[in-house]
Order: structure tokens, then sequence, then C-alpha cells
């Protein structure tokens, strides 16, 4: 195994949260260089730190990377070597089950849930993103049993940036005879969400009731083209992305469909509005889970 190191460094909250910012906006990123940002504790919510995982040793153009992130006043970065450890397996594994609407989320190490009210998913430890447990999955899971309940019918669903395909399993139980079409632009994906379509009994094919796979960057796909439009789409991606796919969202999406958008910090939700009050849709119902908004938007029967 390669060796795990991570670069450690403290700030005000501003000042990681703009750095985020920044590293979110750079397209060309290495996926093996992920970085992340929280607060050190709950009673010191204005200390945050910033944290740079690498698959090496970092250099002195790694630090510099992180370092121009910041607009100001970058903080000394710290390296640590860490163990022998797939550290993206081991943040998950005997975490505890979640409760989000209508759905108990689950690792392989808890049981399901028994309630005749509740749907369970049971999603294991992987190289994706989406099991439940960040406050983005979460609240796309508690809005979609929300629209549910306020009685939002769907016959063609598509969850883009599926990462395990929770969402889409998620879809698929509130409105079981929907055509359904996962898709993800990072191809480790794929294993990952058929592994978990089989263990939580997912049916796939391209039929109703059925999910469809792709590996797609965003809509430009051939699969995802031909089965739209849809009228009801999901995107757990990032801010700027969903702004850049406003528009390619509008055309695959029936007048009077719905969109359900996360993974947009409450900071960043004005801009992503704006993208889609331009692109023909209107708000009609907002989540706040901790720093992320969750955005339920509806076409207007007069976009174009």
């Amino acid at each position: 195994m390669a060796d795990s190191w991570k670069l450690t460094g403290y700030a005000a909250k501003a000042l990681v949260a703009a750095a985020l910012d920044a590293q979110a906006a750079i397209e060309d990123w290495p996926a093996d260089f992920p970085v992340s940002g929280h607060e050190i504790s709950e009673d010191r919510p204005d200390d945050w730190v910033i944290e740079a995982y690498l698959p090496r040793r970092p250099t002195t153009q790694d630090r510099a990377a992180i370092r121009a992130l910041f607009p100001y006043d970058p903080p000394r970065l710290q390296g640590e070597k860490l163990p022998d450890t797939d550290w993206v397996v081991a943040s998950q594994q005997g975490v505890e089950p979640i409760r989000a609407g209508r759905f108990h989320i689950h690792t392989p190490d808890h049981p399901r849930c028994e309630d005749s009210d509740t749907t369970s998913f049971v999603i294991p430890a992987s190289q994706a993103f989406g099991t439940g447990q960040h406050e983005t999955t979460a609240g796309c899971l508690a809005m979609l049993d929300h629209m549910h309940r306020r009685g939002v019918r769907a016959a063609n669903i598509a969850d883009i940036g599926t990462g395990t395909g929770l969402l889409a399993f998620a879809a698929m139980d509130l409105w079981p005879r929907a055509l359904a079409t996962a898709s993800d632009i990072d191809p480790v994906c794929e294993q990952v969400i058929l592994d978990n379509a089989h263990a939580n009994t997912v049916p796939l094919g391209h039929r109703r009731g059925e999910m469809a796979l792709a590996i797609a960057d965003g809509m430009d796909d051939p699969l995802l083209q031909a089965r739209g439009p849809y009228d009801l789409l999901i995107a757990n991606i990032l801010a700027r992305p969903l702004i850049e796919l406003s528009l390619d969202f509008a055309q695959a999406t029936t007048l009077r469909g719905n969109i359900v958008l996360a993974g947009l910090l409450t900071r960043q939700e004005s801009g992503v509005r704006q993208a889609y009050l331009r692109a023909g849709f209107r708000l009609k119902s907002r989540l706040v889970n901790g720093d992320w908004s969750i955005l339920w938007l509806g076409k207007r029967a007069s976009a174009r």
C-alpha cells in the first residue's frame, strides 16, 4: 500500500471556507488530493482546521497549492504520515445508523429497522460519496420524503452524481413504478452502485421499476439524453457545477417537473437559486442541514 499523508493547518472559519470554495472552483484539482475543513470543536465555532490528504509524502508544490487557496494569511501546514489504512473505509465503519424522513440508513455493522413505516438501506463503507452520513445526502432523503408526502408524482427519475446509488434507491422506493436512471462522473462508482443495488434488492434494467446506470459528465451522455426529459431530477454535487448545469438541467426537465439540488453551502445558495431562476425554475421548498442547503425547485409551465 502506498504511503498516505495528511497536511493540516489552522485558521479562522471564514478563511478556511474561502479556501474550500477556491479549491472547488479548480476544475483540474487532482482527485487523489482531497481537501476538507471543519470546526475544531463545538465550543470554538470560529476556529477551523483545513486538512488535505495525499497518497505520498507532500512536496513543496503541494504545500504551495494549499496555501494559494487562501485569500490572505495562509496557515502553517503540518505534514503527518498516516498508518496503512483505507481512510475512506475506516471513516465509515462503525458509524451509527441515521434516520432521514422515512429512511433508515445503516452499514452492515448494524441491523435494519423493522418499523413498518420505515425503509432501510444498507450502504457499506466504499470509495464513493453518498452513504447518508453527510448532511447533504441525509437532507436529500428528507426532502424526497417531504415531496412524496406533499403529493409529488414522478414517472421518470434521474439521479445525477449518484455516488453510492442511495438517492436513486430512495426515489425508486417512493415512486416504484417510475423509470430510474443514475449517473456519476467517477468510474469507481459503477461497481459500488451495482454492489449496493444487489445488497438492497434494487432491480437493474431499463423498464419501469428498474434502474439504469451511466458513467457520465453531467448530462453529456446518450443514455441520459435518450431517457429524458425527467419529471424528477436529483443532483447532489457542488455549487459551481450546479450553476454550470442549470441550462442543461432545464432542458432535461419536463414542464412542471421537479428538481432537488444539494451539495451547496448555505452561503452559496443565492448564486445557485439565481441561476435556476434564470433557467425557468421557482423555489418550492428548502431545507437546511448543518451548513448545507437542500433546494426543491419546480420548473415553471412558461419556461422554455
